[in-house]
């Protein structure tokens, strides 16, 4: 198809919440008019069983539901005593928790909410999480830090290399493993599934995530029952008892409303993950014929594809490309009416609300090389072939 013609091709949003909904519209009805029928509206028995089934969904003992993922990575910090944020008059603390500047900002601002200091260490270039050895070298360059733990961020929707952290923790005895999953219910790594490879686990619910809510919803897994009563704690202010406040906590309780649809959802989340994979392996398929690859690794010579690791399963919360003048790829697309995002567009350690941990441009060459060339294309269960084929043949007009 010549350029010219590009502009004929069929728009393709880069999610359509409305196609899901439509499938499960009678399922997600009743239960929300089962919760206004109780009117049990907070931590009403909707939310505890989707505690347990979340729970059971992640091979882990205890599900703990809060009302964001920002909160849940909070929670999980805060339950383990980092940072001590949590006492009503915080002590001077060197805290520190290593993550990585790849991520979403939460990754970065519940650390500091805790009463810690964020330690980035740079990425991994084929899976574009947390690098273990770039970890391991943060840790021996701050001596002076009393490295809590480490949050490794499953990006995208595969899990980090866990056999490295966990030879890492091994290294450090007292070092707290924790994960944040936001993007990556149902994910596997050797078999094992996101939220209980570490101590705790951070799980989100936003909407545009493959495990979604009808708003704000987040949630803590853990293995331990000491971290799960400390976290089930700290997220009704404080009280093991009505009106009775042991210790400073928040507001961060899971509406019923939200537990009761993801829920339902849970139920149907196997098989769209899979639809995900599926329609990862069509991508590539029709990149591949579309003669777009680099056959070198580096864009300079073409698209790189999203790599999943041998040992992880991926959920493909996103299909992740490497583009060359990926801006320019970028506003072609939207011209044409076709979905894509920058997941990030800015590194952690170069935004200027964090610029007093004193990071500079070039400290992490990986995460900021990750920047300037990630594209996400449209990914959703009930994305179709033939839209699959209009945006790889819009990319592929763009460099003809």
């Amino acid at each position: 198809m010549p350029s010219e013609a590009v502009t004929t091709l069929q728009p393709v949003p880069m999610l359509d919440f409305a196609r899901q909904f439509s499938q499960i519209r009678e399922e997600i009805l009743a239960a929300v008019e089962s919760v206004c029928t109780s009117q049990r509206f907070i931590l009403g028995p909707e939310v505890s069983s989707f505690e347990r089934a979340a729970a059971e969904a992640c091979s882990v003992a205890h599900g703990i539901g809060c009302a964001s993922g920002t909160d849940a990575l909070w929670l999980a910090l805060a339950a383990a005593h980092i940072g001590d944020s949590t006492e009503a008059v915080p002590a001077a603390t060197s805290d520190a928790v290593i993550t990585s500047p790849f991520s979403f900002f939460a990754t970065a601002s519940a650390i500091l909410r805790a009463g810690a200091k964020p330690i980035f260490a740079d990425i991994e270039p084929l899976t574009f999480n947390l690098s273990a050895a770039s970890v391991q070298t943060a840790i021996e360059a701050n001596p002076h830090l009393n490295v809590k733990a480490v949050l490794p961020v499953h990006l995208y929707g595969q899990c980090a290399d866990w056999d490295s952290f966990t030879a890492l923790q091994r290294n450090h005895p007292g070092l707290l493993l924790i994960e944040d999953a936001a993007q990556a219910f149902g994910a596997t790594w050797n078999g094992a599934p996101a939220g209980s490879l570490g101590d705790a686990a951070c799980f989100s619910f936003y909407p545009t995530k493959n495990l979604s809510a009808i708003g704000d919803a987040g949630l803590v897994t853990t293995k331990s029952p000491t971290l799960a009563e400390r976290a089930s704690m700290l997220r009704a202010h404080g009280m093991r008892r009505r009106y009775f406040h042991d210790e400073i906590g928040w507001n961060s309780r899971l509406d019923t409303i939200q537990a009761a649809v993801l829920e339902i959802k849970l139920k149907h989340l196997p098989a769209w993950n899979q639809q995900r994979r599926d329609l990862a392996a069509r991508y590539n398929q029709l990149f591949l014929a579309a003669g777009l690859l680099s056959s070198s690794g580096a864009i300079a010579d073409g698209l790189v594809l999203p790599y999943t690791h041998p040992r992880a399963q991926h959920v493909f919360h996103q299909y992740v490309i490497r583009a060359p003048r990926r801006d320019e790829l970028r506003e072609f697309l939207t011209q044409r009416k076709i979905g894509t995002e920058v997941y990030y567009p800015l590194p952690l350690h170069l935004q200027e609300s964090l610029a007093s941990l004193g990071y500079r441009a070039g400290d992490f060459p990986e995460s900021e090389r990750a920047a300037a060339e990630v594209l996400a294309l449209p990914m959703y269960p009930e994305l179709r072939e033939d839209e699959q084929q209009t945006v790889v043949e819009a990319i592929r007009s763009f460099y003809a």
